[in-house]
């Protein structure tokens, strides 16, 4: 089985922001990703609006091509804008205004009343729900139940591993996940902090169908350009499948 990748541009529109203007434009980033291989684009939409704007995703949007993934908080704002927009799909992620990163998953725990509430408002509108969740198995477990077919396993704690036996023990954290989800009738997918050299233990333990990566790309496109950064993650992807 293949594993398709999903580009995130957040971080495109961070070094935009960081002196205003209109360069470089995610959207003309995201062009590039497709045009290179990419199944589909990812963007979080913050509340505090840090890097995506609300112009940025609506023209993404109207590419019409590949996948548009809207990574989100579960705020009635939010809601609303993913009602509008339609994307294929949402991602239902945690968020603090002080964090540089998503720093971990949803505590689906707390707010899985709420989020079966938006699940049904979602698939009304033909739109999928994906789930960014922690390595968890009494998370993972409650997916399916909550409303959503995706969860995307956060992955920042196996990317920041350095020792052999805290690798080992994140990876097998993730495939317990995995196969739980899988078992369950939810699609797995991955993602946060993955480059070209970690992206192969990875899916040497796991099939994943998607992996999402942005910051990675981002900044070897700064080297390279975003056509290159995004056919050599492909390379990498294809090798461990």
């Amino acid at each position: 089985m293949s594993c398709e990748l999903s580009v995130n541009v957040d971080h495109v529109a961070t070094l935009r922001q960081a002196r205003g203007g209109a360069e470089p434009d995610p959207a003309r980033a995201s062009v590039l990703a497709l045009e290179a291989g990419a199944a589909g684009i990812t963007v979080h939409l913050r509340e505090d609006r840090r890097h995506i704007q609300d112009h940025d995703l609506r023209r993404i949007r109207a590419l019409r091509s590949g996948v548009l993934n809207l990574e989100m908080a579960l705020t009635a704002e939010m809601v609303d804008i993913a009602l509008d927009v339609r994307p294929e799909r949402v991602t239902l992620v945690p968020e603090k205004r002080e964090e540089l990163t998503t720093e971990g998953g949803l505590d689906l725990k707390r707010h899985f009343d709420h989020v079966k509430r938006a699940a049904s408002r979602f698939e009304a509108a033909g739109i999928e729900l994906s789930l960014f969740l922690d390595p968890d198995e009494d998370t993972v477990a409650r997916a399916r139940e909550s409303g959503a077919t995706i969860v995307e396993i956060h992955t920042g704690a196996y990317a920041n591993a350095t020792a052999t036996g805290a690798l080992e023990w994140e990876l097998a954290r993730i495939e317990r996940a995995a196969g739980l989800l899988r078992d369950s009738g939810v699609d797995p997918h991955a993602g946060h902090g993955l480059n070209v050299s970690n992206v192969g233990a990875l899916l040497g333990r796991f099939p994943f169908t998607e992996l999402s990566i942005g910051h990675h790309i981002v900044s070897r496109a700064v080297e390279v350009g975003m056509t290159d950064a995004v056919r050599e993650m492909l390379v990498a992807i294809r090798a461990a499948t």
